[in-house]
Order: structure tokens, then sequence, then C-alpha cells
């Protein structure tokens, strides 16, 4: 369908590259903007500038902040000796939303995958054992998806980290084989993460 006003058309463009979002969606988000009016459209542009310009990588444990070092590594009531490692940031925000967690987390910025051409050198590995060393972790949980991609990851970090001696573990398997831990309800996630086992009962037998 061509649209009336090439202005439209490329905001429609760019919105329908969002994920989940069609054109249909997105034109029906710029329709909406445009009938907020300029004021509203001006305050959203503002803010995905800051997003921008703004958020950066924490420096501990690489997931978003607004800061060198994020709020949840600066909160010294956090338990700095339990490292709980995941994916990326969308499965920190999934786990805090369960309040079961009380560590700190190591975000790995992707998984093991050579279909899509991710290896260990492209995850943020090396600097998880550094962290478990110079932190003197006593333990790291793999809160990881039940993927292939996710298995795959989660073995390879425990024969990296089990000549540290830190203890690992692994969250309960009630999630479905498959997901992803962002689209668990947090009442399964809350249990996944506070019954968690040792990784060695997950790979014998």
């Amino acid at each position: 369908m061509e649209l009336p006003s090439a202005a439209l058309e490329r905001a429609v463009s760019e919105l329908s590259r969002l994920p989940g979002i069609g054109r249909r969606s997105a034109l029906r988000l710029a329709l909406h903007l445009i009938q907020q009016g300029e004021g509203r459209m001006e305050q959203l542009a503002e803010a995905i500038h800051n997003l921008a310009e703004q958020t950066t990588l924490c420096g501990q444990c690489h997931s978003l902040s607004d800061t060198p070092i994020c709020t949840i590594c600066a909160d010294t009531r956090r338990d700095p000796k339990t490292l709980c490692v995941v994916e990326d940031v969308r499965d920190v925000l999934a786990i805090e939303n369960t309040q079961a967690f009380r560590g700190r987390y190591h975000v790995l910025g992707g998984l093991i995958s050579p279909m899509d051409g991710m290896g260990p050198n492209d995850l943020k590995i090396d600097h998880l054992l550094e962290r478990v060393s110079a932190e003197g972790s006593l333990e790291v949980v793999f809160a990881l998806s039940t993927t292939m991609e996710g298995d795959t990851t989660a073995f390879y970090l425990y024969r990296r980290l089990q000549p540290t001696g830190v203890k690992l573990t692994v969250i309960a398997r009630g999630l479905p084989l498959g997901d992803s831990l962002e689209y668990a309800d947090e009442r399964t996630l809350s249990r996944a993460v506070e019954q968690r086992v040792p990784y060695e009962q997950t790979i014998k037998g």
C-alpha cells in the first residue's frame, strides 16, 4: 500500500524494523503518534536519543547501565560471592522481577552458536573467569535458556570453571525445553532459581 506522505512512509519503515512489529502495526503506531501531536513525538524522540547517548554496558557485569557500574553491582546488600550467568540483559530483568536472587550477574552477550557464527571468544567468558578469581566467588549459577545453544554454553562454562573449585549450579528445569528465560512466568522462574541444583547432576547418566 502506497502511503500519502514520504515522512509517514519512512516512519513506518523504521518502526517495522522493531521485533514483533509488522508493517500494519507500524502504520498504526505512526498514525497514533501523529494524533498525539508534535509535543508527544518530540518527547519520544528525546527518549530514544537519550537511550542511544546515555546507556552503556556496566564495566563489571556487562548489563545495561547509565553509569560505569550498574546499580546491581554497586548495591552492597547483594551477595558478591554468588554470580548468576545469563545470556543478555533481558534475562537479568526476568530474574530480578522474581526477587528470588540476591547475588550479582554476569551477562555473556549471547550463547555459543556455530550456526550463527558465535564462538566462545565472542562472549564475555574470559572476563567471567577473571571475576570468579578476583572476587573470590563461591557459587556460579548457570541461568541460560533450555536450548541446544544454552546447554552447549553451560557445558563449555562448566569445563572452564570446574578447575577453579567454585560451586557450579544450574537453575531447576521447571522451564519448558527450548524456551528462553524472558518468556517464563515469574513464579516458574522464581522456583527455578530457588531450587537450583549442582550442574554435575544435569550431565551424569
